[in-house]
């Protein structure tokens, strides 16, 4: 894999590549500008954007996260974030499951390994 520092989409496993994609869809589909992937250890994907209500607020990558946990993964293989260039608390999440899954921000076609 090439340094993280140059890494673009076109850089990332076909698997990964495919959560990227997820991601932006998943910020496209409501009026939110971030959005996150994640897949499980069975090749279950889940994409969500952030939530942001008066009583709720979950990062895109957190809402992923619970999704997959409310399905009943037992773990992840990779996580990533599009539109963001951080997040701390979704990463967080992505570790009660997988404390070595890959984590990527993406923002347009230039990525970024968080974890």
């Amino acid at each position: 894999m090439p340094d993280p520092q140059t890494m673009t989409v076109d850089d990332l496993e076909a698997e990964d590549a495919k959560l990227a994609t997820l991601a932006k869809q998943a910020a496209g589909r409501v009026p939110q500008l971030k959005g996150a992937a994640v897949r499980d250890s069975i090749g279950r994907t889940y994409a969500s954007a952030s939530v942001e209500l008066p009583s709720l607020g979950l990062t895109a990558l957190q809402a992923a996260v619970a999704q997959a946990a409310s399905a009943g993964a037992e773990a992840l293989e990779a996580a990533v974030i599009f539109n963001q260039p951080g997040d701390d608390a979704g990463v967080e999440a992505v570790r009660d499951l997988a404390p070595e899954a890959p984590v990527y921000a993406v923002n347009r076609k230039d990525v970024t390994r968080l974890a």
